[in-house]
């Protein structure tokens, strides 16, 4: 690694850490504002990442939404990263008395549903809102919840990470462990959090439409599902009026299994998929539109890794 992307990677560290004191010394209100102001800095010092997303919107929408919506959309997008930033920041020293207050959840009912039967849940969701959140506050509503995550290119940063999340109850699993720690916490009847919507070489994935063109997804969670009879839920946390919170859970997504282990799970996956679309196009501001969902073309997609 150079010298400049060590001291890069360094001053992000430090900078985090920054946040983190900063976040916890101050009021909620002063936080939000301060993250705002973190959102529209970024916005304005990132002009590629303007234009990733002004480029994505316009592939997925088109006409329907002109330059100053999208515009505005990714203006958004950077003030409610930059507040979920202090919010996840925030949490292990307030979330019971400042942050589970403001979050109300919605349908609830089709989560313990599926919970009820003891064989393990897939809450299937995206980057969309505060996803941080909306396990933490699974977690906190008394449920088994671990998270899937890909480790983060620093470790500094990824202990941070992890740390954060089991200090709120969570466990953490890497997309590196084995199979076997999922089968073994969905066979405890526990729930895994897992994101479904970025183009990854990482994980097990096939060519899945996403807003009408084909796209890498991940299929292990279907996969898992499908040999289990784990259920699988989608979900999102988004902001609403008042820096407030609304955990949406839909109901459970399911199937008539055909004996095609591989093309019923890429048919799970695609209605996983469609109800995601659903969520974002209800809060499109909050939505990862930077990434390139399309990145990997269908020629290349027999590439990915075959973990999890």
């Amino acid at each position: 690694m150079s010298l400049k992307k060590r001291l890069k990677r360094s001053a992000t560290v430090v900078l985090t850490r920054t946040f983190l004191f900063t976040f916890n010394s101050i009021p909620r209100r002063a936080a939000m504002a301060l993250g705002t102001f973190i959102g529209l800095l970024a916005w304005s010092l990132l002009p590629r990442d303007r234009y990733r997303i002004d480029r994505h919107l316009k592939a997925v929408y088109g006409d329907k939404k002109n330059s100053r919506e999208r515009k505005i959309i990714g203006r958004n997008f950077f003030v409610h990263s930059g507040k979920n930033l202090a919010e996840i920041l925030r949490f292990r020293k307030f979330f019971e008395t400042e942050i589970k207050p403001l979050v109300e959840i919605e349908g609830l009912e089709h989560f313990d549903r599926v919970h009820r039967r003891g064989k393990g849940v897939f809450g299937v969701a995206g980057h969309l809102g505060n996803f941080e959140l909306l396990a933490v506050t699974m977690t906190a509503q008394g449920y088994k919840a671990a998270v899937i995550g890909r480790e983060m290119y620093d470790k500094r940063l990824d202990d941070l990470l992890v740390a954060n999340r089991e200090a709120m109850g969570l466990v953490n699993i890497s997309t590196t462990d084995s199979p076997r720690r999922i089968l073994q916490w969905l066979q405890d009847g526990g729930t895994v959090g897992v994101l479904i919507d970025t183009d990854s070489m990482r994980v097990r994935s096939e060519m899945i439409p996403a807003f009408g063109r084909l796209s890498n997804t991940p299929i292990g969670q279907s996969l898992m599902a499908l040999k289990t009879g784990a259920g699988i839920v989608p979900m999102a946390c988004v902001r609403v009026n008042n820096d407030k919170y609304r955990l949406i859970i839909r109901p459970e997504v399911t199937i008539e299994p055909t004996g095609d282990l591989e093309n019923d799970a890429a048919i799970l996956t695609q209605k996983c998929t469609a109800a995601l679309e659903e969520l974002i196009d209800s809060y499109c501001d909050q939505w990862i539109w930077l990434h390139n969902r399309w990145h990997t073309r269908p020629e290349q997609s027999k590439n990915g890794s075959e973990s999890y």
